[in-house]
């Protein structure tokens, strides 16, 4: 996974960057809000690991911001603060989990795994329907026995649609999530992409919800 880290004490983040690499993850370490936020707006990431105390914008403020730009990238808070209520705004923020601190990295392990059981990170099939899968390693659709290719950003808009089916998505959360923002790309584009994805799997299967965006019907 490609992991955010925020986090201003020296040792522990030390300690967390050293041990998440020893797990095999990709880890960009970052000590300040505005500092996390020129990481997270030159690319795009598995998990954000928030630490709430911090220079700048504290992470409430952090993940705040970032869900309003439609920025969704998975976010576990971990923090010393451990009042009921402070849990409450780390949710109320946008966080998905919530660790408080001293943790064990086992525990952090844990949390992570199941960030990715949930949102099929790192997963190479994701199951469209009892017939069908994508196959984000080779970049092709399989569909009741047939395959069919597709480009890399059609295989990334896809399984984010796919792991967000309960919800519309728009053009613009689209966009945010899959290209950085130093990236520039217009909305004719994603509108490219999805035809040819519909052409494959049947207009049924993405719903245009007009004036909104796309939605999944399994």
């Amino acid at each position: 996974m490609k992991i955010l880290l925020l986090e201003d004490d020296l040792i522990l983040n030390e300690i967390l960057e050293e041990h998440l690499i020893k797990q095999k993850h990709q880890i960009t370490t970052t000590f300040s809000s505005n500092e996390a936020i020129k990481e997270l707006y030159s690319e795009t990431f598995d998990l954000l690991l928030l630490d709430v105390n911090v220079p700048d914008l504290n992470g409430f403020e952090l993940l705040k911001e970032l869900r309003n730009n439609n920025i969704l990238t998975p976010a576990i808070f971990i923090t010393s603060l451990n009042m009921v209520e402070d849990m409450q705004k780390g949710f109320d923020s946008g966080c998905d989990d919530y660790i408080k601190k001293p943790f064990e990295l086992k525990e952090l392990d844990i949390r992570i795994n199941n960030i990715k059981r949930l949102f099929n990170i790192d997963t190479k099939i994701i199951k469209i329907d009892e017939n069908s899968y994508l196959d984000l390693q080779n970049l092709e659709i399989n569909l009741n026995k047939n395959s069919f290719i597709i480009s890399k950003k059609e295989s990334e808009i896809l399984a984010y649609l796919l792991n967000n089916s309960k919800k519309t998505i728009s053009i613009e959360e689209i966009i945010n999530n899959i290209w950085s923002y130093e990236d520039s790309v217009e909305s004719s584009t994603i509108r490219t992409y999805i035809k040819n994805l519909r052409k494959i799997l049947g207009e049924d299967k993405i719903l245009n919800i007009r004036g909104v965006g796309y939605r999944f019907n399994f």
